[in-house]
């Protein structure tokens, strides 16, 4: 909570152009940092994969290299979008969020065909966009239960989720949501976190610790750079909002992940 405090104060006290100059400078010598410092090297894992996204963009921003190789190996892939992502950044008449709801699934829909995925490994479980953590407790556990039934009839043996402290209600209530349904589901799988506004809201040391740095880890997607920065491109409606800055940092060669740590 005083976390959350803190950050909303530096919010209201700094312009946002500083802001958002100050943000783009933490999360790229964040990023470096783990790239190069505080990471290991992994390769290509040959497993099926479940990838679990908030939001129509989270699953190619943070993992969309990870998919395209997967895909490119003839490996399964399934991507789940929890929230129907109709309120985008702001609030919306319902009118204009039914529209987003759309946009926001055809452009989900030709990011992965980029990547490689079809849409029939495409789940759309349309939750509220901005209330996944709001949910009440017989349609949290409702959606836990449509968790469980996808894990079970896929067998993923990655699943891929939002880090638990990526600094968004969504994302956060992504993580809790999935690894609840994997300990209900008793299946025997590998949990990896992406990052998505972790480095660009959480001044370093404030929500992510050494400990969890300790976790990291990268892979390499050289080789799927153009095709991940294609599907980002897919993303029309979301790259007319986000700071270009913050989608730069999706651009690079190898793509962070973590693990559950000790301390977690």
């Amino acid at each position: 909570m005083k976390i959350k405090i803190f950050l909303r104060l530096i919010r209201k006290i700094l312009p946002n152009l500083l802001l958002e100059k100050i943000q783009s400078l933490q999360s790229c010598l964040l990023s470096k940092w783990i790239l190069h410092s505080g990471s290991q090297v992994i390769g290509l894992s040959h497993k099926p994969a479940m990838v679990f996204s908030p939001h129509q963009d989270d699953e190619t921003f943070g993992c969309g290299g990870t998919i395209a190789l997967k895909r490119e190996h003839e490996i399964p892939v399934y991507v789940v979008f929890l929230t129907d992502g109709g309120q985008g950044f702001v609030d919306v008449d319902s009118h204009l969020e039914a529209k987003n709801v759309q946009t926001r699934k055809q452009e989900a829909v030709k990011a992965l065909e980029v990547l490689g995925v079809e849409e029939s490994s495409i789940h759309f479980l349309d939750k509220p966009d901005g209330k996944l953590q709001l949910l009440a407790s017989e349609e949290r556990q409702s959606t836990i239960q449509q968790v469980i039934q996808l894990l079970k009839i896929h067998q993923p043996g990655e699943v891929y989720v939002p880090h638990r402290k990526d600094c968004h209600k969504d994302h956060e209530a992504t993580y809790e949501i999935v690894k609840e349904a994997i300990a209900q589901a008793k299946i025997d799988t590998e949990l990896l976190q992406y990052p998505i506004w972790l480095f660009w809201e959480a001044p370093l040391f404030l929500k992510l610790k050494f400990h969890d740095i300790a976790t990291a880890s990268r892979l390499t997607i050289t080789s799927v750079r153009e095709k991940k920065q294609k599907a980002i491109s897919a993303y029309t409606s979301q790259l007319e909002i986000l700071p270009p800055a913050f989608v730069n940092l999706f651009l690079q060669s190898d793509e962070i992940f973590f693990t559950e740590s000790d301390k977690s």
